[in-house]
């Protein structure tokens, strides 16, 4: 004779109670770190650039005989889970041109990238960098001028007396004007 011990047969119960345990096991095994993603990744689903129309003066600080003046630009800044206001991003010429109506030229060369002057004694913008030299409208005065294009304009609307611009950077160094 044998001497085992005989086993006794498994119980239903029991079967059933572990194999929910392993189940809902395995669940919260996968659930929680895909539950946990969707903070970490939140930042990649929302646009990276929520920039529209930004304003820049009034109207009324512009002068009547067209001299166009230099103001910052102040946008907010969404990077990630942080918000910034009124951070400086770059710097626009304004020029009144008529009733209700401006022309906006970015102040930095597109050349290399350096920042543009006004030479009111020359009635046109000057690079110091390379001799880059522009008429009023932004366009390119000296045909030895080492900027490939004229000066970028912006959009802009004259609102309720205020200037709003849509303002953007473009690609240094290329004849073509491509957004950045």
């Amino acid at each position: 004779m044998s001497d085992s011990v005989p086993v006794p047969p498994s119980d239903r119960r029991t079967f059933v109670s572990k194999v929910s345990a392993a189940v809902i096991g395995g669940l919260i095994t996968v659930a929680a770190p895909i539950a946990g993603l969707f903070p970490i990744l939140d930042p990649l689903r929302r646009r990276s650039d929520t920039r529209g129309m930004v304003r820049v003066t009034s109207f009324a600080a512009l002068p009547e005989g067209g001299e166009p003046r230099k103001f910052p630009v102040l946008d907010t800044l969404v990077d990630a889970w942080n918000k910034t206001e009124n951070v400086p991003v770059g710097s626009v010429y304004v020029q009144r041109t008529g009733d209700n109506t401006v022309r906006v030229l970015h102040s930095v060369c597109p050349h290399l990238g350096c920042s543009v002057g006004y030479n009111a004694s020359g009635r046109g913008y000057f690079c110091p960098c390379h001799k880059s030299s522009f008429a009023l409208d932004g366009s390119i005065a000296d045909p030895k001028s080492p900027s490939p294009r004229g000066m970028d304009p912006l959009e802009a609307v004259v609102r309720d007396g205020e200037v709003w611009v849509k303002f953007q950077n473009f690609r240094k160094g290329s004849p073509e004007r491509i957004a950045v």
